[in-house]
């Protein structure tokens, strides 16, 4: 049966591999967010549950990232014309307020541990540490890999999660031999704050981009004035005006504009030609061409300047 309501791209997204890397990563890290939970508690060790908070934010995130997956799967319809695509964009969003969050409890429980050190069962702490280490590399390749096969924001947060990861297992290890060699318990909660200083860092990055996408705003590859200067070159036009680029989810991005025309032009061309140089230079297939004239349409004195040009 025919769709009643064409769409030039797809607003949904069928990403299997990215599906299948997902599952994978979330239940391996449910599983060691257990054990490094336990062994924080019976090592005392505070890099330790401060490790094991970020990998709960890693569940969390990853819980958020295959929503977003299965959402962004459904069709468009009359209420969500995009579709439900963009809602990568905001669990994207949302995982990276919970890093800042986090971030913020471990810089608290770190001072606190340093007015008043405890003491830290060493051998638990570099056991369970040096296990996550490796679960934390393996996740970190197939994440790696799964983005350069399907590109997705989700990946990429997700992926942001595990970097974090794997510094902070190298961060618990190397606590745990400096406070072996000497005696300071002073360096647990030093390294666990700047565990929390990456965790931050990498929730602001995630946070920052989702935001953009959600505000709209030109994406970074993008030069506005060259995509203007480029739909000037395209003949009959004269002036490109209220025009808007945007992204609508990862590696799908929109542009509307008005253009104002010779009279004696044909329109048709113009949008054609338009639409397939936007789509071959800069990626953006999904563009919305309104053809003007400032004779036919008011455009106050803006329009009245224009006519000496386009007449």
């Amino acid at each position: 049966m025919v769709e009643k309501d064409y769409h030039h791209i797809s607003h949904r997204k069928e990403q299997t591999k990215t599906k299948k890397t997902l599952w994978i990563t979330l239940i391996l890290t449910l599983a060691f967010t257990i054990v490094e939970i336990v062994g924080g508690l019976l090592s005392n060790s505070l890099a330790l549950l401060s490790d094991s908070a970020h990998m709960i934010s890693d569940v969390f995130a990853l819980g958020l990232s295959m929503t977003a997956i299965y959402m962004a799967t459904r069709k468009p319809n009359g209420k969500y014309t995009f579709g439900y695509v963009r809602f990568e964009t905001i669990a994207s969003f949302l995982n990276g307020l919970a890093l800042m969050i986090i971030a913020g409890g471990i810089f608290v429980q770190g001072i606190v541990r340093m007015i008043r050190p405890e003491p830290i069962e060493l051998g638990l702490m570099l056991g369970i540490a040096s296990v996550g280490l490796v679960v934390n590399l393996v996740l970190t390749i197939v994440l790696s890999r799964s983005m350069e096969e399907e590109k997705n924001l989700n990946v990429q947060s997700a992926l942001w999660h595990f970097i974090g990861d794997l510094l902070s297992s190298v961060g618990v290890i190397v606590s745990a031999a400096l406070i072996y060699f000497t005696g300071v318990l002073l360096f647990d909660p030093l390294v666990s704050m700047a565990i929390g200083g990456i965790i931050c860092t990498g929730g602001f990055r995630i946070a920052r981009e989702s935001y953009r996408v959600l505000m709209d705003t030109v994406p970074d590859h993008l030069d506005l004035e060259e995509i203007r200067k480029d739909i000037l070159a395209v003949e009959g036009v004269k002036n490109v005006h209220d025009m808007h680029v945007w992204t609508i989810a990862t590696d799908q991005y929109s542009l509307t504009a008005h253009v104002f025309v010779h009279q004696d032009i044909q329109p048709m061309c113009v949008t054609l030609a338009v639409g397939e140089m936007l789509t071959s230079k800069h990626g953006i297939a999904h563009s919305t061409i309104q053809i003007e004239h400032p004779l036919l349409h008011d455009h106050g004195e803006f329009g009245k300047e224009q006519l000496k040009v386009v007449s």
